[in-house]
């Protein structure tokens, strides 16, 4: 029997835990931040803050001591807000091991660095003199289909072969398959970048635009995403793949996203600061990407008009319609230049 250490126990994370725990052949370890969540899991077996209504199997023991949920774990599953990464793993640090093996599955950039998670993890567990085995997770997966057995496919992406095949096999099962990749820049970006237009689909959907507007959102949410992952390193096809095309109409066209709901709600007229006050701790990991993603594409100097125009109004007070307006009044193009 293997031993998963799940560090974050947010929706997904606790989405995580019950996919790993649930054949029954691993020991897993769900580190959380918050007190009731621990409270509510050991008691009740139940994320009742943050993914309620789904039982957590109870070979998942729930922990707020890094020294509990990381002795001994093979695998290491990070799912913490991204600007929660670094600090997170700093603290981890002395309880990191050689033969461990890193997954992220975190959906986002350091907002600062403008770094990708893995390369955030790489820093920290670098820095301490530790050989790393590092890969990413990611694909379209709302962490409540995940948990209640949906068929649901994503991705694992590492340049190191056998993590990709360890971990496709660990969490492998009839209900979450795993495909593996070895484009990690891609598969990273893929499922940062979306949460940047599925924004934009919500403000679609909250001024009132109809199907075709949202259709050609996320087409154009695609071609500006492959832009900058092709720039940074990774690979077209990826975009292509469950990383990039699958978690972007997942993210755009669900009811259960986040960063969908964030852009209805702007599109209404409501201001960030509520929006964000209402969702009780729930994170929408594209309103801290945005600035991130702005950052990547001036550094690179990648035209993405729809991430520019988000940023805008996240950030910088526009209006949503005047977003859409000037995104519709821009300069012709090709579109087979992308």
């Amino acid at each position: 029997m293997s031993e998963i250490a799940v560090i974050g126990a947010g929706a997904w994370g606790t989405a995580l835990s019950i996919v790993a725990a649930r054949s029954g052949n691993h020991r897993v370890r769900l580190w959380a931040y918050e007190p009731e969540v621990r409270e509510s899991i050991a008691n009740r077996r139940e994320n009742t803050l943050f993914l309620p209504g789904h039982t957590v199997p109870n070979n998942v023991t729930v922990t707020g001591d890094f020294a509990e949920a990381l002795t001994d774990a093979r695998i290491v599953i990070s799912v913490m807000p991204s600007n929660h990464c670094r600090r997170l793993f700093e603290g981890m640090r002395p309880w990191l091991r050689p033969e461990m093996l890193f997954v992220s599955a975190t959906k986002g950039l350091e907002e600062d660095s403008l770094l990708r998670m893995t390369e955030v993890i790489a820093q920290v567990v670098g820095n301490a003199g530790l050989p790393l085995r590092l890969g990413a997770l990611s694909g379209p997966s709302f962490a409540k289909e995940v948990a209640r057995g949906d068929p649901t496919a994503i991705a694992i992406a590492s340049r190191d072969p056998d993590l990709t095949h360890t971990v496709q096999e660990e969490l492998s099962d009839s209900r979450l398959r795993l495909y593996t990749n070895d484009d990690v820049i891609g598969v990273e970006l893929g499922g940062s970048l979306k949460n940047v237009i599925a924004i934009a689909a919500g403000v679609c959907d909250g001024l009132g635009l109809g199907h075709n507007s949202v259709a050609a959102l996320i087409t154009r949410g695609l071609a500006e995403i492959t832009r900058l992952c092709v720039a940074c390193g990774g690979h077209r096809e990826t975009m292509a793949g469950l990383a990039g095309l699958g978690d972007l109409v997942l993210t755009c066209t669900g009811g259960l996203s986040r960063n969908r709901t964030v852009g209805v709600e702007l599109g209404r007229g409501r201001k960030l600061p509520d929006i964000i006050a209402g969702m009780h701790g729930m994170v929408a990991e594209g309103v801290l990407t945005t600035n991130a993603a702005v950052g990547l594409a001036r550094t690179h100097r990648v035209e993405m008009p729809i991430s520019e125009k988000m940023h805008a109004i996240l950030h910088e007070g526009k209006s949503p319609s005047e977003a859409i307006h000037e995104l519709m009044t821009r300069t012709a193009k090709s579109e087979t230049g992308l």
